[in-house]
């Protein structure tokens, strides 16, 4: 046999050549023989003990990688040590029950411990005073007295008229639960009317309504605001009783859910397994079925057309009128009709015939892209592990733009709501005070109607005094982080599939963990690229916002000139967004097959993709078309099923559900219809990533190998059968043992 068919059987696994003596009298007869291309691939298969990955660029093994864009690999370690630093902030010096918790009037927080409800004297008055408290710096408290209180009022109640008189005690007559905690009834100097005067007791209260402790009738309502019926004030405080019934409907169903999204995810995985053996046959037949389709539209157009012939009435005897089946009983819209149709059919036609070898390839990468995914399940739940790190990312955004937003110390500012009452006219709006003492004193006993409202949260020292840069800072860095995420994904599943294409004898060489090893070498070598263009996008997306801020600000004051330019700037950087994204995904699988920066990796494929921009086109949209069909498959079947289960109309033997166990039964269809898209996108997101890096190196290799034993083709039989290509084997010769 000669020695480089021996060899070269020997390195691909395809004989019995042991790897333990044998390593040594191959590698010292290629070194003797000159074979510097074989001596490159045995001393990685033999020496260093794994499978080899070849660089169609210098046809052989990936030997080293360097660490590539490490200027930014260094911004954006800065930057998350300050995103670091910012969260750390928030968490020190913020306090999310300002949110979260509502507050009585004496400032403390209602909903912690045994008095969880908040209860309002004079609900009417959150409504009424927008013009004060507009006046008054935009507080944000509503000027009424509220108090914790363990339990909301269930009876209706009001002050005795018997209270006024001189003699009434004012604890034989208010309830010492619902009054200010710091007023005692049993001590207090203070008569009936002054009580009232200063809202320290609630003079009547109504029966909560759906867990809102509300004082106001709804009929007092009613009469303050006549375009407000009583309907829609219940059906707003039913709200909360509607969640409760969904809740019960989700405790009910959640087993048949997660059944139901189970049944998702493996129609969704048998789909991609089954594209190998079923691809052509789907795509013939759709591309025929859209031709049929065609075909009898063209028929039935002509019908129409024929059947109008004879007839004395025009288009133009019609005019115009907003009856459309009117043009319907006219022979030109047919013959418009037959004529586009025909135009378009025939443009199919055409299409067919002459891109009819690209949709050959386009169907043998998907058929080789389903042979990847099932050498490699474990990329299938990959997007778990982005999905994961998006949750964290917006956790962390969350958590610390709510700590931000309330680091500062709350201000409160003496108001009153009556300013011709007595002398209440001359407090002015920037007098602070204490809640938790202004109820006791009595320096504002000369003014009945005086308020301590809270106005906003202090806005002094220099943490405070930067919030508005902080919460900035948090967006962007949350959008690179998000972006980055993303790109991490693409990149490593990338690299899992490119070491599944430049594999040369399939499956002896792929990599024992592809997903694991991209993985890694991703975040050791890439991370630099990876931010640079997860950077660039984000400064478009950081464009894009303050384009809607703007346009949401001066929008009733645009004139139509300014409203078109506006839309135009929008519609560009969204379109840039799009082809950046597209640029991106397509860098990333460069990046994980040649180790390059990401300038480098995207002019790369941005190239290597106008040189086969018909190939990118057909491949693009026979892919789309499967996905389509294979995400309304899952989805609209998943569907259905869901709702003949839940609806009642398919019942499972030994089945305790019913029903008549659920308040609304179309809850659980809505979550199982979009859990099931969600399911089949995460599968179908890694798909199409293996169809486009698949796509990117068959390219490559086209390009870069012509079948000789120095540039053999790393592509599938299948696709060199289509291009009639071959790979030439060794000549035929006496060769040395």
């Amino acid at each position: 046999m000669p020695i480089k068919k021996q060899l070269l059987k020997a390195l691909h696994g395809q004989s019995d050549v042991c790897i333990g003596c044998a390593a040594f009298t191959v590698i010292w007869t290629l070194q003797k023989s000159g074979h510097s291309y074989f001596l490159r691939f045995a001393e990685q298969r033999f020496c260093e003990g794994e499978p080899a990955q070849y660089d169609p660029t210098f046809n052989g093994p990936i030997r080293k990688r360097g660490c590539t864009d490490i200027i930014c690999c260094v911004l954006f370690m800065v930057v998350i040590l300050g995103y670091m630093a910012v969260g750390i902030l928030a968490w020190l010096y913020g306090d999310p029950r300002h949110v979260l918790y509502p507050r009585n009037s004496t400032g403390m927080f209602c909903g912690i411990g045994a008095q969880p409800s908040v209860f309002y004297f004079d609900i009417l008055k959150c409504a009424t005073s927008i013009n004060v408290m507009a006046a008054v710096l935009n507080g944000l408290q509503c000027p009424t007295t509220q108090v914790c209180v363990e339990k909301c009022p269930d009876v209706f109640w009001a002050l005795n008229p018997l209270a006024y008189l001189p003699e009434a005690k004012p604890q034989d007559y208010f309830n010492q639960s619902l009054c200010v905690p710091s007023f005692d009834l049993a001590s207090t100097k203070l008569n009936v009317k002054e009580i009232v005067d200063q809202e320290l007791c609630p003079f009547f209260y109504t029966p909560t309504i759906s867990g809102e402790c509300t004082l106001s009738v709804i009929t007092s309502i009613n009469r303050s605001f006549p375009g407000l019926s009583c309907s829609d004030i219940v059906n707003g405080f039913n709200a909360k009783e509607i969640g409760v019934r969904i809740f019960e409907d989700f405790a009910s169903s959640w087993q048949w859910i997660i059944a139901a999204l189970v049944i998702a995810m493996v129609v969704s995985f048998l789909f991609l397994l089954l594209l190998r053996f079923i691809a052509p046959v789907m795509v013939w037949v759709l591309i025929f079925g859209v031709l049929a389709v065609g075909a009898y539209g063209i028929y039935h157009c002509w019908w129409e057309y024929d059947n109008y012939r004879k007839s004395t009435v025009s288009i133009t005897d019609i005019g115009f009128t907003t009856d459309f089946k009117v043009y319907l009983q006219v022979k030109e819209t047919w013959l418009a009709f037959l004529i586009i149709i025909s135009v378009v059919e025939g443009i199919l036609l055409l299409t067919l015939i002459f891109l009819r070898t690209r949709i050959l390839i386009a169907i043998a990468l998907i058929q080789e892209s389903s042979k990847a995914v099932s050498h490699m399940m474990s990329t299938l739940f990959y997007p778990l592990v982005t999905f994961v790190l998006l949750v964290v990312c917006v956790a962390y955004w969350g958590i610390t733009a709510l700590y931000l937003a309330t680091s500062g110390i709350p201000v409160y500012k003496v108001v009153t709501l009556n300013s011709t009452q007595g002398n209440c006219g001359q407090i002015g709006g920037n007098v602070t005070c204490d809640p938790q003492t202004f109820y006791n004193s009595t320096d504002y006993s000369w003014c009945p109607s005086a308020r301590c409202i809270f106005i906003k949260y202090n806005n002094e020292g220099l943490l405070q005094r930067n919030l508005f840069n902080l919460q900035i800072y948090n967006v962007v860095a949350f959008l690179w982080c998000i972006n980055f995420v993303i790109a991490l994904g693409q990149c490593t599943l990338a690299g899992a599939f490119a070491s599944y294409y430049w594999a040369f004898s399939k499956p002896s060489d792929i990599p024992t963990f592809p997903l694991s090893q991209a993985f890694i070498r991703t975040l050791r070598y890439h991370v630099g690229s990876l931010a640079f263009g997860a950077l660039i996008l984000t400064l478009i997306q950081v464009v894009r916002i303050i384009l809607e801020y703007l346009d949401h600000k001066t929008r009733a004051a645009q004139n139509p000139c300014a409203r078109f330019l506006m839309c135009c700037l929008k519609c560009c950087f969204w379109c840039l967004e799009k082809f950046i994204k597209f640029l991106n995904r397509n860098a990333y699988i460069m990046i994980a097959v040649y180790g390059k920066n990401f300038c480098v990796s995207a002019k790369n494929a941005f190239m290597l993709l106008m040189r086969n921009i018909v190939r990118v086109v057909v491949l693009d949209k026979v892919t789309d078309l499967l996905l389509f069909f294979g995400k309304l498959l899952v989805v609209g079947g998943v569907g259905v099923l869901a709702f003949f289960f839940f609806s009642g109309r398919i019942r499972l033997p030994g089945s305790n559900f019913r029903t008549e166990m659920l308040n609304y039964y179309w809850m659980p269809i809505i979550v199982v219809v979009v859990g099931a898209y969600l399911i089949a996108h995460g599968f179908f997101s890694v798909y199409n990533m293996c169809v486009d890096t698949l796509f990117l190196c068959f390219l490559e290799d086209l390009e870069r190998h012509d079948g000789t034993m120095q540039k053999p083709y790393y592509m599938s039989k299948n696709l060199m059968k289509i291009l009639n290509k071959k790979n030439k084997g060794p000549k035929k010769g006496k060769g040395k043992d």
